[in-house]
């Protein structure tokens, strides 16, 4: 046995120690197997939580909202802002192209050629995706208002909350093949998270690159974007605006690892190229700018990695800045290639001339060795008081799972309703309600409890 191999055994026995009474806590109400600990079964039968919290379904596909549409099908991403008073404002991504039909937010009473010149791509058939915007009291617990907020894009799944107060959607969906369309597609596009706006023609944010965008972060110190890419040899990207909060220019860059170009990040195999790290291993790392960032042809990874030395990743998903770094989702990354989650720590000197002499570095925080203790991680946040919160992407009655600062991993909450998985889970600015959707039903759930009480500082 290796160093690093020993390393990796007693790390894993940590994890089986922590977790291994998890069996006797399971809720006769779960479905069989399921580990619910600390979790209240619903008697509802769809969502379980810990005692004292509870949930109120703020909205429902197909309902018709404020503006005459419907509320699409397939939420996804989501990000809460504040309102006014008691209000947040989530913007909430749909990750649909163009089916089902049933799905659909336009209807007779309101066709999609309302929207002529303020979609993107509509044409003959329209596309689906896009972002609502969903007002919320959470005081009195009701809907204010909802309506469509961008329309004509494809394939939404998640995006990020800027500190300027704007909502980056991003389109996991590249037309490379599809001559149907009218505008290409794969872009990032900035919403304003306004509690009254309404459709406007969106432009995307060419300066981020074209490719399967998952997700943002935005780091409020220096200004700098970092950029998931939900494929099995994903790039984590990285864009320096030429102007902090302007990003209609800058440079594209994709991570590396310091001295080891081409490293494959994903652990599926020990004999993979550059390091192959264990829970807590910190890597040095560097940033390599990328050339022909619209990539008509899809392969901006390819090209990053081979040419440029970037490392690979697997799945990148959920990303959010907090705690003074960026958390990184990948949905099948480590070895067990069920999930890891990565933590990078900008350099003092991120995006600058100076960054060389004292680099970023990335930290593997966690990689799940059973599906007990996370199982396809995707969507997350980082909560006011430092926790992350992680939805899970697995085969059914999924969960989001609470990883404290020292990584250890709980179940939150968990799916009953059906076998779809939890997503865009996210904090009301002060802290008090976490949202999140159920997407098979096309549910959007406001979560209220003693978050900061119970977990603040345990």
């Amino acid at each position: 046995m290796t160093s690093l191999d020993r390393r990796s055994f007693v790390q894993t026995a940590a994890f089986a120690a922590a977790f291994g009474g998890l069996h006797r806590f399971v809720h006769a109400g779960n479905p069989p197997g399921w580990p619910g600990l600390g979790l209240v079964s619903d008697p509802k039968g769809q969502f379980d939580l810990p005692e004292g919290f509870d949930y109120t379904i703020i909205s429902r596909r197909g309902e018709q909202m404020t503006d005459g549409f419907r509320v699409p099908g397939q939420h996804d991403g989501m990000a809460a802002f504040p309102g006014s008073g008691d209000e947040v404002i989530l913007m909430r991504n749909h990750e649909q192209v163009r089916s089902p039909k049933g799905w659909s937010p336009y209807h007779e009473s309101a066709p999609a050629s309302r929207l002529e010149g303020k979609a993107w791509d509509l044409g003959e058939d329209p596309f689906l995706g896009g972002v609502t915007s969903v007002v919320y009291d959470t005081k009195k617990r009701t809907l204010v208002s909802h309506r469509l907020a961008l329309a004509g894009t494809a394939h939404n799944c998640a995006g990020g909350a800027t500190p300027w107060g704007t909502w980056l959607s991003c389109e996991e969906w590249i037309d490379v093949d599809d001559t149907s369309t009218q505008r290409d597609h794969g872009w990032v596009f900035e919403v304003p998270a306004d509690a009254n706006g309404e459709c406007s023609m969106p432009e995307p944010l060419r300066a981020l690159g074209r490719f399967r965008h998952e997700a943002v972060a935005v780091d409020a110190t220096s200004g700098v974007l970092y950029l998931t890419e939900d494929e099995h040899d994903g790039l984590l990207y990285r864009f320096v605006p030429e102007v902090k909060g302007d990003l209609s220019s800058g440079k594209l860059q994709a991570l590396a690892i310091k001295n080891a170009p081409k490293s494959d990040l994903r652990n599926w195999d020990q004999e993979s190229p550059g390091p192959s790290p264990v829970t807590g291993d910190t890597l040095p790392v560097e940033w390599v700018d990328l050339l022909d960032i619209h990539a008509p042809r899809g392969d901006l990874r390819i090209r990053g990695h081979e040419i440029h030395g970037a490392a690979r990743f697997a799945r990148g998903e959920g990303i959010w800045a907090g705690n003074g770094s960026v958390y990184v989702a990948c949905t099948n990354g480590g070895r067990s290639r069920i999930g890891q989650i990565w933590r990078y720590h900008p350099s003092p000197f991120e995006g600058t001339d100076q960054e060389a002499a004292s680099p970023g570095r990335i930290e593997l925080f966690v990689e799940s060795p059973d599906k007990l203790t996370l199982h396809y991680a995707d969507n997350l946040v980082v909560a006011p008081w430092g926790d992350v919160f992680v939805s899970e992407d697995g085969e059914g009655h999924d969960r989001v799972i609470r990883i404290d600062p020292q990584g250890r991993c709980t179940p939150f909450m968990a799916n009953r309703l059906s076998s779809s998985e939890l997503t865009g889970v996210c904090f009301s600015p002060d802290g008090n309600t976490m949202f999140v959707n159920e997407q098979g039903s096309g549910l959007t759930l406001a979560v209220h409890g003693p978050f900061r009480e119970r977990f603040a500082q345990a």
